[in-house]
């Protein structure tokens, strides 16, 4: 296990990865040229929070843990609703936010922080749950991270 594991809250990841991109889109001059960039970037953002959304309501409704400091704490594995597209749902909700924030800034700079984000999420977040899923549900937990993407 590292030091990183299950230690920041990712909704405060969230925070830290869209304030690292409007620093870099105000420090490096990387701007490009999106059509309907505000479009777009609302669009992504309604789709994330509503993707995000969908993974809480999934599991209040199984009426297992949403702390993510404490996965092996799950009473249930939640396999239906819009866990049967990502294991990630809130996490790809977090994504898409983050994309919509680098469409709205249009630069190619600050959006080389979303695929960190993506890198972060895995490494330090989704693997440690993932181990403590398969450790508690066995079987069960392989045979749904066999046939769900892990983000999409």
């Amino acid at each position: 296990m590292h030091a990183l594991e299950l230690r920041i809250p990712p909704l405060a990841l969230l925070l830290v990865f869209a304030t690292g991109m409007v620093v870099v889109a105000y420090a490096v001059p990387a701007a490009v040229a999106i059509p309907w960039r505000v479009a777009l970037a609302v669009a992504l953002a309604v789709a994330g929070a509503s993707v995000a959304l969908a993974g809480v309501v999934a599991f209040r409704k199984h009426r297992t843990t949403v702390n993510p400091f404490t996965p092996e704490q799950s009473s249930s594995l939640v396999s239906t609703g819009i866990y049967r597209f990502s294991r990630n749902p809130m996490y790809l909700g977090f994504l898409l936010a983050l994309a919509g924030l680098g469409a709205l800034l249009a630069n190619w700079a600050s959006a080389l922080l979303i695929p960190a984000f993506v890198a972060y999420m895995n490494r330090f977040q989704i693997q440690p749950e993932e181990r403590a899923l398969r450790q508690r549900f066995g079987q069960e937990f392989a045979t749904y991270a066999a046939t769900v993407r892990r983000w999409l």
